[in-house]
């Protein structure tokens, strides 16, 4: 009980700065993006849609991030037996499954005016939905047990294992046929985007990467509060 109790009140001092400055950091990156995006120009191809692409491919970063975070405090939780970790990973989760979530659903917008499908079964498209399924099935596991330690081991196993289908989306572009499109950011030769869509991906991404932080802190010391 007394280690609990000083765990939550070293979160608590880590809370109580993280959580306005990441804020802040949230607020800030946003009002930068959104004049980013406003003013980045039109893709020669793809006209105005192109634009999807700041919200999508900055989420697909999270989603990814998100669920290497998640099985990284999971292994963490059986390496050191600390529940905290445990905790982390619950609180994690579904802001990652909404990350996963926003990435298919504007995948499949971005897709139909560029492919002339709102979704194929390609190896991209068919792994990041299996990541979204990861998501939910690591979120119904914990709660489906009465017992909630045997709930997070067996899903922190589940999620654990998942961890192999990270690669598989990452390089699912390179070593299978898809309509995706290949890496568009940093190839061999070095950037493959102009600044001035360059500069409104990482606006975007500092934004979602703000927000995470913030509502995973959250998260995370509402669940704490609610089992003192």
């Amino acid at each position: 009980m007394l280690k609990q109790l000083l765990r939550f009140q070293n979160f608590e001092k880590n809370f109580r700065f993280f959580a306005p400055f990441s804020l802040i950091c949230l607020l800030v990156f946003l009002a930068l993006a959104i004049p980013a995006i406003l003013n980045s120009p039109n893709d020669y191809q793809q006209g105005n849609v192109v634009k999807i692409m700041y919200i999508h491919v900055p989420a697909a970063w999270m989603a990814l991030l998100i669920y290497t975070l998640l099985a990284a405090f999971n292994l963490a939780g059986f390496i050191w037996k600390n529940p905290f970790f445990y905790l982390i990973a619950r609180g994690v989760a579904g802001i990652g499954a909404c990350f996963t979530f926003i990435t298919l659903v504007t995948g499949s917008l971005w897709g139909k005016p560029i492919w002339g499908a709102w979704w194929v079964w390609d190896a991209r498209l068919t792994s990041m939905l299996i990541l979204f399924f990861l998501y939910l099935g690591y979120i119904i596991l914990l709660n489906s047990f009465d017992d909630q330690r045997k709930g997070e081991k067996i899903a922190a196993i589940i999620s654990i294992i998942g961890f192999i289908n990270v690669p598989i989306i990452k390089f699912s572009v390179e070593y299978w046929n898809s309509l995706h499109q290949p890496a568009s950011i940093i190839r061999s030769g070095g950037l493959a985007i102009h600044s001035t869509m360059l500069t409104p991906l990482l606006l975007m991404f500092g934004t979602y990467f703000s927000y995470f932080v913030f509502v995973a802190l959250l998260r995370v010391r509402t669940t704490i509060l609610l089992k003192r």
